[in-house]
């Protein structure tokens, strides 16, 4: 049996108002601390499980479309997928089914292996069995089902998506179900041609940057904005980041790329400065650098004396591979007043000792906690006990992957000081991006959730 049940969040008293920040002793810090290494065992536990756990994406497309069109006529046939989202809601509890389009539902969960996704798509198509009953008629709707499976740690959503495009495009033309193990299909991008290709892409201008806000939760303005480096190939099409990141970091051209975003940066910022959006804007920091005296010194050099609001991101992993040479060169961009932000937290194997020494102001919570923080027990322990231990270390936390309203709701009763994720905005490029500022874009994504920070917790339950 697949592990597709969500057992709904039970109510945790004693959050106290989002945002409430007060001088915490010396014994509740300790406590605090106790509290979340009490709790390690647990995140830990939640790492290795989503190291281990599958991201599963199913295409359920009405094969039989064209016929249930001429007996229900177009508009009638339109509004069948609603129809089906409820029939996979019911078959699959749990999982997250929404319509894709008026012939197709997409259908989300997590399993623990292949097996239990292609269980899940058999499941499926014996639950179809059934006609369905459409305006006192019966009728038989079958299905073709393509799907993907991913690793939760290592999976970009998009990658999942063209994947499970993809299987279905093999299923319509087999004329079976399929789903392919993204983790072990060949993504026919060669590492060692993106290598050889980068430099040219830099002068060329294929590389570019996108931007996503995050937004402080109980003010409801921009607060910063992550800059994001994508790849615009001219026959590949878009290159994600886990594809030409790796590479960059094996050829060591990692530090002209994150040179070439610095400045980048900088121009874009300025630019938003002279619009009237003065913000801070963050850049990951690969690893490899931080231990990279000659890098820690042209980026020093560049961002100079020009005061520009600068915010570097790092991962845990990062500092855990030299932490001294890490920890000694953040300190020095510190000095520099460049913001340091932890990111991915709980992602990796979380150790209070580096934690403690790093001159990092912000924490940013993994989004593989966030997306299932309404849909899991463990889950929102994990998340409250950071945000308390971040607070009493005086930082503020970021929750990243924030997609729902109910998500929203319940990290704002947490006292989550920023959010950042697609209920916001997507990651845009820069036109995008001030366009977005200009029009308080971020206030119209919330208007339909302008919850009330004390109101009950209906909101987050029901989701």
């Amino acid at each position: 049996m697949m592990p597709l049940s969500l057992t709904p969040v039970s109510p945790l008293g004693g959050f106290g108002l989002p945002g409430e920040r007060r001088e915490l002793s010396g014994a509740e810090i300790e406590q605090g601390s106790t509290a979340v290494a009490a709790n390690s065992g647990a995140a830990e536990a939640s790492c290795v499980r989503a190291s281990e756990t599958l991201r599963i994406l199913l295409l359920a497309e009405i094969a039989n479309f064209t016929l249930l069109r001429r007996h229900l006529g177009v508009t009638r046939s339109e509004t069948i997928v609603a129809e089906l989202v409820d029939r996979c809601a019911q078959i699959l509890p749990g999982a997250r089914s929404r319509s894709s389009s008026d012939r197709l539902v997409a259908i989300e969960f997590e399993a623990a292996s292949l097996e239990d996704a292609e269980a899940a798509a058999a499941r499926l198509q014996q639950g179809f069995a059934e006609p369905f009953n459409l305006d006192r008629e019966t009728h038989a709707i079958r299905l073709r089902i393509g799907g993907a499976a991913g690793r939760n740690c290592d999976c970009e959503e998009v990658q999942l998506a063209e994947w499970a495009e993809k299987a279905l495009a093999e299923a319509r033309a087999e004329g079976r179900d399929i789903i392919r193990d993204v983790a072990s299909t060949h993504l026919g991008v060669d590492p060692l041609e993106l290598i050889h290709e980068l430099p040219r892409a830099l002068r060329e201008g294929e590389i570019f940057l996108q931007y996503q806000p995050k937004v402080r939760v109980r003010q409801q303005e921009v607060a910063s904005a992550e800059a994001l480096v994508r790849w615009r190939h001219p026959t590949r099409g878009l290159v994600l980041p886990g594809e030409f990141i790796q590479a960059a970091e094996q050829s060591r051209g990692i530090g002209a790329l994150t040179l070439w975003t610095l400045e980048q940066v900088l121009r874009d910022q300025r630019m938003l400065a002279q619009a009237g959006y003065d913000i801070p804007i963050f850049i990951n920091i690969s690893g490899v650098l931080l231990a990279d005296a000659g890098f820690v010194d042209q980026a020093c050099a560049r961002l100079g004396d020009h005061g520009a609001k600068i915010g570097f991101e790092i991962t845990e992993t990062a500092v855990i591979r030299d932490p001294e040479s890490a920890i000694r060169h953040l300190q020095r961009f510190a000095d520099i007043g460049v913001v340091i932000a932890i990111d991915d937290y709980g992602a990796g194997l979380s150790s209070l000792a580096y934690l403690k020494q790093l001159p990092a102001s912000e924490l940013k919570i993994d989004k593989l906690f966030v997306t299932q923080l309404t849909s899991s027990n463990r889950d929102p322990l994990i998340v409250r006990s950071t945000i308390d231990l971040a607070h009493a270390l005086d930082m503020e936390v970021t929750a990243e992957g924030v997609e729902t309203p109910a998500a929203m709701a319940l990290l704002s009763v947490m006292g989550c000081d920023l959010v950042q994720g697609y209920l916001i905005s997507r990651p845009v490029e820069i036109d995008a991006f001030r366009q977005f500022l200009e029009e308080d874009e971020h206030l119209k994504a919330l208007d339909g959730q302008r919850f009330s920070f004390l109101r009950s917790d209906r909101l987050w339950k029901s989701a």
